[in-house]
């Protein structure tokens, strides 16, 4: 699952240096998205899904990937859709037209977040170091996705393999996140 979803959505973004890169764990910052924020009661999915282009999750804690996009679960009525940045129009006028006037709310919250492909052996450790969420892998298994908080900040995390997460936070966290993180890091180094 990693492989496909950072050579599709979660690339590491083109102009950027790691944030950090160890032998066991490294921060990249990744190129942008688009990003939407869906939500819409159970009568919609089948139509939210069809404009979307992929089922959108029903399991709490899950996401549903594809090709070119992705749908988080965030709570009972609330989706967060991925997809490629040059996608946006393209998604949200399939969306709006599957949709048509059912009662929903879609907004494009592509520049409110930016993420973070946090991999590694020390990738868990790393991320345990402000968030209060058992990361072993039978506890948080690949696929899972959650919103929690990373020291005082919101962020989604989704677990996209063994040791590879994707970190979501709103840009202005982004930097915060990044700096604990790499300040975090310096234990590593240290061992």
């Amino acid at each position: 699952m990693a492989d496909d979803l950072v050579s599709t959505l979660y690339a590491p973004d083109a102009g950027q240096e790691p944030l950090l890169a160890l032998p066991d764990v490294s921060i990249l910052k990744t190129a942008p998205l688009a990003r939407l924020s869906f939500r819409g009661r159970n009568g919609v999915l089948a139509a939210a899904s069809k404009g979307f282009g992929l089922d959108l999750p029903v399991k709490p804690l899950s996401a549903e990937t594809g090709p070119d996009r992705a749908a988080f679960w965030l709570g009972p009525d609330e989706w967060l859709l991925l997809a490629q940045e040059d996608m946006l129009s393209e998604t949200m006028e399939g969306l709006a037209t599957a949709l048509g006037d059912t009662p929903h709310a879609l907004v494009d919250v592509s520049h409110r977040q930016d993420a973070m492909l946090v991999t590694g052996d020390q990738a868990a450790w790393l991320l345990n170091s402000g968030i209060p969420i058992d990361l072993h892998l039978e506890s948080f298994p690949i696929g899972m996705v959650t919103r929690t908080l990373f020291h005082k900040a919101p962020v989604m995390l989704w677990r996209i393999g063994p040791d590879a997460f994707v970190v979501e936070a709103w840009g202005s966290f982004i930097d915060y996140v990044a700096g604990l993180l790499v300040e975090a890091a310096q234990e590593l180094k240290a061992a």
